[in-house]
């Protein structure tokens, strides 16, 4: 190997100055060359659309409460103000015993909420053995987006209210409240929440609301005309892919980037209907933007700028524009009906916004003693262990040391909020925490943090090491017990390398490296006929579809997927 320039031998400080600030970082899951990106696709809605928080959801929690009132559920309800420190986002909520759970990536329970009652480890031992929640739809449901936010917060603010109204006692088997002949289920009270959820979403007047209050509702970053004209500027193809209408679509994007906001994409498409769009989808169809109506027939020529699309399917976009996975990056904010589909069903390259990383990383940076302290007890408990061995038959004290753990573990949580962070508690990551490493090649807190990036820039993963790699220093010695038969091995480099130069005269295949230079032939879901890979599909997806919502995340309404 060649010796590195004398200006590459940095020292870790010097290596460290070299980061950007870190709200204006993306962050790399997987390598990706941003020269070899044809298309860059967006979604609008927390995504070129970032809404002001807590703002939004307050008023959305009202809409909710209105509606809620208005089937039948108490006065009292007016008097809940919506609270942005209790709810995170990636909770699963239980339909049986009305729990709000924070779990890792497994199904482990990490922290258990009911109302406003943290659970303890006993009552989480009582109701969940083991400590695990199996992750099907009959079960949980997901509360993974952004606009979940207020009903997260009004679930556990019911779940309180009914808990202790003297009108209500709790069931027998603690699945919900009776008041007499009267029986309300968690499940129940969940799905009326959802249902009003949906109908502000759908038919209150909450996006004209915003529409008439852009300044309060919408944050106008500077940033979005300088990343969509540098784009261009590169001649990279651009594309917006929402599931808001015309109208909606229109009224923002004209705040955020100008009248002829069309002009910046290739392609316009609204009510695409994620994911679905990325399954079987809809037709294209053009939109009048006089009027805003749809145009008759189904279009089947090119795409054009300029022009506004409906519905589609990502079959048709990649028949009529010619994309194959590999060149399509898309940003958005939706980690199911975005990303996870995106990636999983097509294959494109996936950018996934997190607002919440600024809040993260303030703590993470702010709150260095706390993580420095619980690295403290980590070691503190490895060096009591440290000459113990099979043949020790006192064990050491240290119910004092998990205790510490546990209170700093606790501390540590909330300072991010009454739920604590959205991707770990205490060492441990949470589920949502997985999905992004699983399906986000690159995140970031905004979008706009692509214009600190030149448009040839090489995102790079930092290594991911396993335990045994990251515990175990590099200067540490491999000790030989001699009763062992087995030899200890060595390093086989020279005599691997050797064997190399026989073979080839090339480097052998790095995976992360080159992957995006190799020219081999495009994958199945580039070249295999539609026709036959819906077939496909269809007969895996049947096969499989309850063991993929298990391992995934569950499966949202799939019109309900966005704000629109």
């Amino acid at each position: 190997m060649p010796a590195l320039s004398p200006h590459l031998d940095f020292t870790d400080d010097q290596i460290g100055m070299h980061k950007k600030d870190p709200e204006k970082r993306v962050f790399v899951n997987r390598n990706m060359r941003l020269e070899k990106i044809k298309f860059f696709g967006f979604d609008m809605d927390y995504t070129l659309a970032i809404y002001k928080s807590p703002d939004l959801e307050c008023m959305a929690f009202d809409l909710i409460i209105e509606r809620m009132i208005s089937i039948g559920y108490p006065e009292h309800l007016r008097t809940f103000k919506y609270n942005p420190i209790f709810p995170v986002r990636g909770l699963w909520f239980d339909y049986l015993y009305g729990n709000l759970l924070k779990v890792d990536g497994f199904g482990n329970i990490l922290v258990g909420m009911h109302g406003f009652t943290p659970l303890t480890p006993q009552e989480i031992e009582e109701l969940y053995p083991n400590k695990f929640l199996h992750l099907t739809d009959k079960r949980v449901y997901v509360l993974n987006t952004l606009f979940n936010l207020p009903e997260t917060y009004l679930v556990a603010c019911l779940v309180d209210y009914f808990d202790n109204s003297p009108d209500y006692t709790l069931s027998a088997d603690k699945s919900g409240v009776k008041s007499g002949d009267v029986v309300m289920s968690y499940r129940s009270i969940f799905q009326d929440i959802r249902n009003a959820v949906d109908w502000v979403h759908f038919d209150s007047d909450m996006k004209r609301t915003i529409v008439n209050n852009l300044d309060k509702y919408v944050e106008k970053d500077s940033r979005a005309v300088q990343l969509l004209e540098q784009l261009r500027l590169n001649d990279r193809k651009t594309f917006l892919l929402t599931n808001s209408d015309y109208w909606y679509t229109n009224e923002l994007m004209k705040y955020l980037v100008g009248p002829n906001w069309t002009e910046y994409f290739d392609i316009t498409v609204v009510d695409a209907s994620k994911p679905k769009w990325f399954a079987e989808g809809t037709v294209f169809r053009e939109v009048d933007t006089n009027t805003g109506a749809l145009k008759i027939g189904i279009h089947a020529g090119p795409l054009k700028r300029g022009v506004v699309y409906s519905g589609g399917s990502c079959d048709a976009f990649r028949r009529l524009v010619k994309a194959r996975g590999k060149d399509v990056l898309y940003i958005g904010d939706h980690i199911f009906g975005d990303v996870l589909r995106s990636k999983k069903a097509r294959g494109w390259k996936t950018f996934l916004v997190v607002p919440e990383l600024d809040h993260e990383l303030t703590v993470w940076t702010d709150r260095r003693p706390l993580f420095e302290q619980l690295r403290e007890l980590d070691t503190l408990m490895a060096n009591i262990y440290r000459n113990l061995d099979g043949n020790t038959r006192d064990k050491p004290k240290i119910d004092d040391i998990l205790k510490n753990i546990k209170g700093v573990t606790h501390e540590m949580d909330q300072e991010y909020g009454v739920m604590g962070s959205l991707f770990r508690s205490g060492s441990r990551t949470t589920f949502f925490a997985s999905q992004v490493e699983r399906y986000a090649d690159l995140y970031a807190s905004s979008c706009y943090n692509l214009v600190h990036y030149p448009n040839f820039y090489f995102f790079r993963a930092p290594m991911t090491l396993m335990p045994h790699e990251s515990t175990v220093d590099h200067s540490s010695i491999m000790h030989q017990r001699p009763e062992v038969a087995l030899k200890k091995q060595d390093s086989v480099g020279q005599q691997v390398r050797g064997w190399t130069r026989m073979m080839s005269k090339s480097t052998t295949f790095c995976h992360e490296e080159d992957e995006e230079d190799q020219d081999g032939p495009s994958s199945n879901s580039d070249n295999e006929p539609a026709e036959q890979r819906h077939k496909r599909e269809r007969s895996h997806s049947e096969e499989s579809s309850e063991s993929l919502n298990q391992t995934d995340v569950l499966v949202p309404n799939p019109s309900y997927v966005d704000i629109d």
